[in-house]
Parts: structure tokens; sequence; C-alpha cells
């Protein structure tokens, strides 16, 4: 019984009211917020951090990693290895890129159960996006940035899966190329008429008459879709009540989240599900894939990280426009100077940076960070073991640098004692500066610190916790 037997989503702290947008504009506001990813994240960030919300003891036993986004951090060069690293994952893991369409992370997730179909038992499938409408048109106030991802497996499964059912259609809807910096897609009703539409009912007809199933006894309907109004065209094509039996696409909440969305949007229905649902997650993208769950019993023993609704509602409100364009470079300055990088370094460090590996004295068992030679607590000159440190703990002390240049300044430096020992300096992230204070508890997450000679440079940073 192959399945899923863990989720995680991951969304940004910041919020864009779509009002802002439009006045900057005058533009008419199509109403509510959408989720913008602050100015240290970006698409393998949210699904880093959705991955380990969904693998407390991070990679230990996974065959597999798959990562999927529209917008990977680079052109050439794995994302899902990174996340391998970051995860502490085997070598011997096997890692891919799924890309260049929104039905990236459920073909990474038929991907993850042939896997499983081949021999695997623990597949990671995440996906994060952040997609970039252009400025002064309406498609700015519709794209929003989050994460997610499934684990899957054979063993303690919360949602079997039944069966999946995928077409593939040539069609230029909505597209970007690498001469363009934002999305395109043809005006007026085109993409939805004959393209989105007719897919995805193809996707669900195909994979309900493949497992002999009704459309009435569907518990949860979860299709992704650019807007609201094209879920409700779906359901009354299937004749069922939209009300009840479709997952709200939380557009108004978070926006269209793009190969994150079907994902995001299962996890969200699992929360609310119990055992026996019938769940009919469907994506699109130059075609549309449709995957038939059952939910089971062990879904009441299984509890997720954090959320998908305690994360929308644990917001920072954004608030002005001028903010927002520095958080996506649209706005080019001239002043600072820029950083630097070298693969050497990054390549030498990789554990320390990525998984977050310090040391252990084996004389007086302090754990130090980072891992030195000698122990700086009672001088063993012998070598530290080295040990995986905590990603909680409390602040030791701070500092609010006003003087760094950021686009969310001024930037907070703190030492954080973490849990198990080690202490760490890093920077401070989704919190305002005058909220910080000594001995407040904190998480550790993963976040971009800056791109420098081509190459994008991550750490950790420390949040209030959850």
């Amino acid at each position: 019984m192959a399945g899923i037997v863990a989720y995680g989503s991951y969304v940004p702290r910041y919020r864009l009211a779509r009002d802002v947008i439009a006045k900057e504009w005058g533009q008419p506001s199509m109403g509510g917020e959408k989720a913008v990813a602050g100015h240290d994240e970006d698409s393998l960030t949210l699904a880093v951090n959705a991955a380990l919300n969904a693998l407390p003891d991070d990679g230990a036993g996974l065959d597999a990693i798959y990562f999927a986004s529209t917008t990977p951090p680079y052109r050439e060069k794995q994302s899902a290895a990174t996340l391998a690293a970051v995860l502490d994952a085997a070598p011997s893991v096997r890692t891919a890129d799924f890309t260049d369409s929104l039905r990236a992370g459920t073909s990474a997730m038929r991907a993850g159960l042939d896997a499983l179909h081949a021999g695997a038992k623990r597949v990671l499938v995440c996906a994060g996006d952040c997609r970039m409408g252009e400025p002064d048109t309406l498609a700015e106030q519709s794209y929003g940035d989050a994460g997610a991802a499934l684990v899957l497996g054979d063993d303690d499964v919360i949602a079997e899966v039944i069966g999946t059912h995928g077409v593939s259609e040539e069609f230029i809807g909505t597209w970007r190329s690498d001469a363009h910096e934002f999305l395109h897609a043809f005006p007026g009703g085109f993409e939805s008429k004959f393209g989105y539409t007719p897919f995805v009912l193809a996707a669900i007809q195909g994979v309900l008459q493949a497992t002999g199933t009704a459309p009435e006894s569907i518990s949860k309907l979860v299709v992704a879709a650019a807007n609201p109004r094209a879920v409700v065209g779906i359901a009354k094509a299937l004749k069922i009540d939209a009300k009840q039996q479709v997952q709200d696409t939380l557009w108004m909440l978070l926006g269209d989240v793009g190969t994150s969305q079907p994902l995001l949007l299962l996890n969200a229905a699992l929360e609310q599900a119990k055992s026996g649902d019938l769940i009919l997650l469907v994506s699109y993208g130059d075609g549309a894939d449709a995957i038939l769950l059952r939910v089971t019993d062990q879904l009441g023993r299984y509890r997720s990280a954090a959320s998908v609704f305690s994360q929308i509602e644990r917001k920072r409100l954004l608030p002005s426009y001028g903010k927002y364009a520095r958080f996506r470079r649209l706005i080019k300055k001239e002043s600072g100077s820029e950083d630097l990088s070298t693969p050497v370094v990054l390549f030498r460090d990789r554990r320390t940076v990525l998984s977050l590996h310090g040391g252990k004295c084996p004389a007086c068992k302090t754990v130090q960070f980072p891992r030195h030679r000698v122990c700086i607590e009672c001088g063993h000159r012998d070598g530290l073991d080295e040990v995986k440190l905590a990603r909680r703990g409390t602040l030791f002390t701070f500092t609010n640098d006003y003087i760094h240049d950021s686009p969310d300044a001024p930037t907070s430096h703190g030492v954080v004692e973490l849990d198990g020992g080690a202490r760490v300096y890093v920077q401070l992230t989704d919190v305002d500066a005058d909220q910080v204070e000594v001995d407040m508890p904190v998480e550790l997450t993963f976040r971009k610190y800056h791109e420098g000679s081509g190459i994008q440079n991550y750490f950790w940073k420390a949040r209030p916790a959850a």
C-alpha cells in the first residue's frame, strides 16, 4: 500500500494586501492578500523548510529526494542535492529536480510512487515557488509564494494512493523564457477554455474511470487553479457540490503559489480529513495529473509539525509597495559593495553550513560551533566528534544593526543557545527589532544570506519559535 506517510507545509510570514498593489498603480483591487517570501527566502528555502516540517528526524532513511519548482535558484545546478545536504541524507540518496511546468510537483509525486514500486522505501517530494507577475498588471496581485512537502512510503501510510492518471498536451497558455523576467499569458479566456478546463477534466475522468469511482463519492476535490472561479467551473462540470466537496484554493489568503499549490492544498485537506475519505488531487500545466487517495486510520495518530492554517494566521503585513519592491529587487541600487563567494569554501564547510554540524569534545562533552580542533572549554587537542545540532533554543544576546544595508532594516544579530548545547551567531528574521528580547525562544530557519559571484549562499537564521 503506497501512499503518503508524512507531510509538511511552509508559508512565509509576510503578506501583501492586494489593495496596496492596486493603490500603487491605480488599478482595481482583486481583494484579499498574497503570501510574500522574505528578502532572504527563495524557492529552495521554502521547500527546505516545508521538508523540515515533514521530517523532524531529517533525511535519515530517504531513498530519493525530488525538488519541484518553476523558479529554481539556478538554471544549471541541482537544488535537490542542496536539499539532501541540509537534511543530512545519505550520500547514496537519489536526487532530481522537476521544473518548467506547474504540474512539476505532481510529476515528482508520480515519479516517487514509481520509485516505491521499484523498491524504494521512503521518497521525499517537495516544492517551492516564487513566481513574479509583471508590475502594474493584475498578475502581480495573483502570484504568491509557499512551499510544501510529502514523504511517500509503503508503511504507516496516512493516505494510500488508489490510482493515478495524467494527460500531456502541447499548449502555450502561461509561459516564461530565459529572455523574460516575468510570466506572460495570452489575454482573455483562451487558456481557461482550451487548456485548463479540458485538460483537468480529462485527467479527472481518466482516474475516476480507471478506479471505478463516482464523482459524488469524492470527499474532497483538491484542484490547483490560477483563481477560485476556475475550480467552481470544474465542480459544475462534474456535478458535485463546490462548497462541500471542493478544497478552498486559499487564493484570497495566499495567492496562486504555483508548483507548490497542489501539494499545499492537499496538506490542508489532510488536516481536516477523516479515515475513509477519498481525496482527488489534480494539477495543471502542459496537460494535467490526477491522483486519487484514500485516508487511512493512521491519519488520526499523525500530527504535523506546523499546520497550513496555523501558518496562515501567523503573518506580518508589508506596510508599503516600496518594501515589497525591495524584497523582489524591483528597485536597483548602486550603493553598497558586492558580496564575494567561492565554491572552495562552500564545499569545505558544507556540513557545517548546510547540515548544521558542530563538534562535541570527547573529554568534557562540551558541544560547540563551529567544530574546532581544540576544545574551547577544556583545551582537548585531539579533535572533536562531529554532531548534528538542534534547531531550537533561546536567544542569549543580540544587537540591532542600523548600518547594515538590508531590505528589512534594521538587521538583528544574535547569539542563540541551542537545546542540547552549543551557541551559534546568526541573523534574526521574521521579527521586528523592538520585539527581540533576551531569553526569547527561537527556532532556526534555513535562509538565503547573499548572492556573490553568481553563487547563492545559504545558512541558518533565527526567528521567534512557533
